[in-house]
């Protein structure tokens, strides 16, 4: 059956986004909602975390119900746009394809531009000054931190998943051999006993 999850992820800001990480069943298909003024920018950046061959179908449609954006059994992706017409904008991931695997999705859904470090620097007609200028250096190097903080985090769930799964295997097939040793074994030994129980026939003669 399939279960559709509606969630209004923000209102009709200037500039804001969110970040999700949410678990989606085998056959099964989770949407978003997102309601978007004419002319913003929007970035969709997902990725799978866990499950199966880390795959997902994601689709992203305008309020006329236009398909903007399609993709088939990806691992990541990332998805600018700009909005044409203004309403609600929905994008879905998909794990209809799939019978038993579970997957763990990761998503981040950015609207508008970043607004400027300083307040008046779109309109500035003068060099910003040494301290202006090491402040938007900082703000930019911070960036760049969130950014490889939030991709070695989803690197690390992924080959913990990964590793926790080899685990697992490992001790199954450990507990496989255990078990086919200790069958042997037994074999092995009521095999030799009855080398050395086996009844020699009786010899009985008459005597003359």
């Amino acid at each position: 059956m399939r279960a559709l999850a509606l969630a209004g992820l923000l209102c009709a800001l200037r500039a804001g986004g969110t970040e999700l990480t949410f678990e989606l069943p085998d056959s099964d298909k989770q949407c978003f909602h997102q309601e978007l003024e004419r002319g913003l920018k929007f970035t969709l950046d997902y990725q799978v975390i866990t499950g199966g061959h880390y795959d997902v179908d994601c689709y992203v449609e305008d309020p006329n119900g236009r398909t903007i954006y399609k993709e088939t059994k990806k691992q990541y992706d990332s998805f600018p746009h700009h909005t044409e017409v203004k309403g609600v904008y929905t994008f879905c991931f998909s794990n209809e394809f799939s019978t038993f695997s579970h997957k763990t999705v990761y998503f981040d859904f950015q609207v508008g531009d970043e607004p400027p470090i300083l307040p008046d620097m779109s309109n500035r007609v003068t060099a910003l000054t040494q301290m202006e200028s090491a402040c938007v250096t900082i703000h930019e190097a911070l960036n760049a931190v969130i950014d490889s903080q939030t991709h070695y985090r989803l690197r690390e769930a992924q080959d913990r998943s990964r590793a926790e799964e080899l685990n697992s295997r490992v001790s199954y097939w450990s507990v496989g051999e255990t078990l086919i040793l200790f069958v042997v074994s037994i074999g092995q030994v009521m095999l030799l006993k009855s080398f050395f129980t086996e009844k020699r026939p009786g010899s009985g003669g008459a005597g003359t």
